[in-house]
């Protein structure tokens, strides 16, 4: 069975992949496909609106099963920010780098204990019927002075889970612990549940 992952971000993807395979399922990207996902504006106010209004799009688009993920880092110090504007931080052609050091130079000053923070991930699946799955996974964690490791994506070089930053666990590791593990995880139980009925 195939599933439209609807993104174009190859960690991502690959994260997913993980998860989903064991099902049965074959996770895709549209690109794969040959096909051309229209720019979804993630209006929402939460990440889950976010996550619902990007699978809808990809359903509607394909026809096909749809996954989407939106997902981010709420820090305690600068009042949940960057939170929904996650990706879009740091400007329009930010780099990671770009936005992990922005956020670094916001929290000059907060002391360790101050650096609280959390990641989210809220995954919308649109099955071919139109049965809409949803699952949130969230991980707390702290904001590191520098960033360190050298795996993972995003925030994950100055995201810390106990001692070790995102960055510096295996994909394995991560996936254990993980926002969108442990969303992922949900999904995956939702699935199994609703194949066995149908």
């Amino acid at each position: 069975m195939k599933f439209i992952i609807a993104s174009n971000n190859s960690k991502k993807l690959e994260e997913l992949k993980r998860i989903l395979n064991p099902l049965g399922i074959n996770a895709v990207t549209a690109k794969q496909e040959g096909i051309t996902l229209d720019e979804v504006e993630e209006t929402g106010t939460t990440f889950a609106e976010n996550a619902f209004l990007k699978a809808q799009a990809a359903f509607k688009k394909t026809g096909l099963p749809s996954v989407a993920d939106d997902s981010g880092l709420s820090v305690d110090a600068l009042d949940g920010r960057p939170g929904v504007y996650t990706a879009r931080y740091g400007g329009e052609n930010a780099t990671d780098e770009d936005r992990y050091l922005k956020l670094l130079d916001e929290l000059k000053g907060v002391p360790a204990e101050k650096r609280t923070a959390h990641f989210t991930s809220a995954i919308c699946c649109i099955l071919a019927d139109g049965t809409v799955i949803k699952a949130e996974g969230i991980c707390e964690g702290k904001i590191a002075f520098e960033p360190c490791g050298s795996e993972g994506f995003g925030y994950d070089p100055v995201f810390m889970y106990g001692d070790k930053s995102y960055a510096q666990l295996s994909a394995a590791e991560k996936d254990l612990v993980s926002h969108r593990g442990k969303a992922l995880r949900k999904l995956k139980a939702e699935l199994e549940e609703y194949f066995k009925n149908n």
